[in-house]
């Protein structure tokens, strides 16, 4: 399932210039994406300690980035962000395998079945058009207002432009909406996860020439 989106605005600049990530980096890209996403409401929903937040965080964005998206997906960094991305002919393998179930889980503990049930509700409402799929954006708040979000945004837009193809998202976080609305997204549906958790909102963005 996609791990939801966040980002931040401001224009790139030489300092913050998208790259390559791979799987040396796993050390650094997830501790920037636990702090990312510290205060966002599915993660806190999944791992509701603040106590071991992040430390805990950081192994499954090390788990995932490692394990599935830097296998199968198109993984790109600054020195404050990072990004996950799926390509349309990637989709059928950029999936959790059974080994990478059980990490998550052991790090979720009795909480991983709502994993499991969010990932279930996500993929009931997975579009059946090819398109580029914007599977986590994460910049580290340190780096708040640097561009370090939109220079990765920006480069992901720019392939699936050149392709032609749609973009979509989902965003767990409300304050993000008018930044993805910003870079041309629409809302398309928003799922309330099972178990009483946050809502998502799932969002498109048209190709542009």
């Amino acid at each position: 399932m996609a791990v939801m989106s966040t980002t931040n605005t401001p224009a790139a600049g030489p300092a913050n210039l998208p790259r390559t990530a791979t799987a040396h980096d796993a050390e650094t890209i997830s501790r920037l994406l636990a702090r990312a996403f510290d205060d966002d409401p599915m993660m806190r929903w999944f791992l509701p300690d603040a106590t071991v937040r992040e430390a805990e965080l950081g192994r499954y964005f090390s788990t995932i980035f490692t394990r599935q998206y830097a296998r199968h997906g198109l993984c790109e960094r600054t020195g404050a962000a990072a990004a996950f991305w799926v390509a349309p002919e990637a989709r059928a393998k950029a999936v959790p395998d059974a080994e990478t179930i059980g990490e998550l889980q052991d790090i979720l503990g009795d909480r991983a079945p709502l994993l499991r049930d969010a990932a279930e509700a996500v993929a009931a409402h997975a579009p059946d058009e090819p398109h580029w799929y914007l599977a986590l954006l994460g910049a580290d708040p340190a780096a708040q207002g640097q561009g370090h979000g939109a220079a990765l945004l920006r480069s992901g837009l720019a392939r699936a432009d050149a392709a032609g193809l749609p973009v979509h998202l989902e965003s767990s976080k409300a304050a993000n909406l008018p930044v993805y609305e910003h870079f041309g997204f629409t809302v398309r549906a928003e799922l309330d996860l099972p178990g009483g958790g946050p809502t998502l909102w799932a969002m498109r963005r048209a190709p542009r020439p």
